[in-house]
């Protein structure tokens, strides 16, 4: 009859999230804890001898670094493992199984490191380690390449290999004929193990239809404490272990597990997100690595539609590695468009050249200066632009946009919205319509710039070649994790507590820049300002 057992690698999978720091009380609490929930394999961490020894963290660069970490913790009935990703820790800090806390090394490994891997999984196995085979990403590999890896695996015949569903592609037909080549070629001593990931939603009936599974196999089922890991997450330690107890009548204590989570990761959850999200869905479905979807989001420039239409476009070869050139050419190809915007130009300078140009950005400044900015509107002649947003505050003779992912959220499809006066449009954005004016979006970004695709440094470039007379600005407030940035929430795509002050200084030096064309002052209270400009 098989036998079930439960692993929870919460200390090493969850360690992406906080770079492995979840404090040295911390540790120890979660493995005693998990010990006294009778969970069967505890995987304590990264052995990574880029890593210097840090009894704070979860990663550490050899196996004597565990032994001073867990030296007063004992096992229970409980086996311990750490994980080497090939390529980062040498034999030479593995020391033998007789001196090591570690009862086991699981070995990570991709496809083309298949020889030399094993190669180490096997020199780990003669220092009398239980060592489990753990190729990443099986998707990647076809029918016969899985077997030969078998065949391979039997020769070092170790105590496991694990299905290890790197980005949580696996349906429930391809986990089953991933693990039937397993269980019908594999030696019979070999336990296998599955290690899933969320993007789909998949890992908690995944693991189940895998249990249900008719074989004499011993099966290994990862999981971790709140499904806490890298990316969509992992399979919820507490929800597998309820169903095991359920179903196969195992013992282990869910309300230990459970006081666990409450006492040692719901405080992650408001600093980091894991699980389900729509980014990981998005590569899950395109079969990339989630960070080609982290990537083309930070741009905030594109709707989710146009992120999945770049996403489509990237070669099966280049999918599962991340390569952020590959992808900035892509999301450059996908932006920029030619287009001969000289009639743009003339038809523009004829409409405001002398004139003195109000621009009004999304800042909170909008709203709380509010009855300022219509009274400097009455009382002066000027050109009205609301930049990146549709402002329902002033009478706007003129709406300019050049963020594709802020005109899809405004619906500015329908060209009857009376707030927005002429359009004026960058040819990376397609309307239904043919805007008033539509400009070389290629011609006016400047991809040196972490600001050099914003709205404001775009408008101010094409302002600038039409002999205005001079530009006031309100609403452009500068970013900060203190305050509000936007008059209206809905408006904020991006959390700027990381970057903000950087984007400000950053637009404040391209403003700088632009008072060689243009004559810019302030109406409304901005971090952009400095001693180079003037407030009205």
């Amino acid at each position: 009859m098989k036998s079930i057992k439960l692993l929870d690698c919460t200390l090493r999978d969850g360690g992406f999230l906080n770079d492995w720091n979840f404090g040295e009380a911390s540790i120890h609490s979660i493995f005693r804890r998990l010990v006294k929930s009778n969970v069967d394999i505890i995987e304590v961490g990264f052995i990574d001898a880029r890593r210097n020894f840090d009894i704070n963290r979860s990663i550490n660069p050899d196996t004597e670094s565990y032994n001073k970490l867990f030296q007063n913790e004992t096992k229970g009935n409980s086996i311990i493992v750490g994980m080497i990703d090939f390529g980062t820790c040498p034999i030479e800090n593995i020391q033998d199984k007789k001196d090591s806390f570690l009862d086991g090394i699981r070995v990570i490994f991709k496809k083309k490191d298949i020889t030399e891997a094993l190669k180490l999984c096997r020199q780990i196995k003669d220092k009398g380690y239980l060592v489990s085979v753990q190729p990443v990403s099986i998707t990647t590999y076809s029918d016969r390449e899985w077997l030969d890896l078998i065949d391979m695996v039997n020769e070092l015949n170790p105590f496991a290999m694990s299905l290890v569903d790197t980005y949580g592609l696996l349906h429930k037909d391809k986990l089953f004929k991933y693990f039937n080549l397993l269980d019908n070629n594999l030696n019979s001593n070999i336990e296998i193990g599955y290690h899933a990931h969320n993007n789909f939603q998949l890992a908690y009936s995944n693991s189940i239809e895998l249990l249900n599974i008719n074989t004499s196999r011993n099966i290994i089922i990862d999981a971790s404490l709140y499904g806490m890991g890298k990316s969509a997450g992992n399979l919820n330690i507490e929800l597998i272990a309820d169903f095991l107890n359920k179903v196969y009548d195992k013992s282990y204590d869910i309300f230990e597990i459970i006081n666990t989570i409450d006492l040692e990761i719901l405080n992650y959850t408001t600093k980091y997100k894991w699980g389900y999200q729509i980014e990981y869905y998005l590569s899950a479905i395109n079969k990339c690595h989630p960070n080609y979807v982290k990537y083309l989001e930070s741009k905030n420039t594109l709707p989710i539609k146009e992120i999945n239409r770049i996403l489509s476009q990237i070669p099966k070869e280049k999918s599962l590695t991340f390569d952020k050139d590959y992808v900035e050419q892509l999301y450059l190809k996908y932006q920029t468009k030619n287009l001969d915007d000289s009639s743009a130009y003339l038809k523009l300078k004829e409409a405001l050249s002398g004139k003195s140009i109000l621009l009004i950005g999304p800042g909170y400044s909008v709203k709380k200066e509010k009855e300022k900015i219509k009274n400097f509107i009455l009382e002066n002649r000027l050109v009205t632009i609301g930049v990146n947003h549709i402002n329902n505050y002033f009478d706007i003779n003129y709406t300019f946009i050049s963020n594709v992912k802020r005109f899809d959220q405004l619906n500015c499809n329908d060209k009857n919205n009376d707030r927005t006066g002429k359009i004026i449009l960058t040819n990376n954005i397609l309307p239904k319509y043919s805007p008033d004016y539509l400009f070389n979006y290629s011609a006016l970004i400047n991809p040196d710039s972490i600001v050099g695709e914003s709205s404001l440094y775009l408008l101010l470039k094409i302002l600038s070649k039409l002999n205005v007379k001079d530009v006031i600005l309100a609403g452009f407030d500068g970013f900060s994790k203190y305050t509000h940035n936007y008059y209206d929430n809905k408006l904020q795509f991006y959390n700027h507590e990381q970057n903000g002050k950087e984007i400000t200084v950053a637009i404040s030096e391209q403003l700088n820049y632009f008072q060689k064309y243009l004559k810019i002052s302030f109406l409304t209270k901005s971090d952009y300002t400095t001693k180079e400009f003037n407030n009205v």
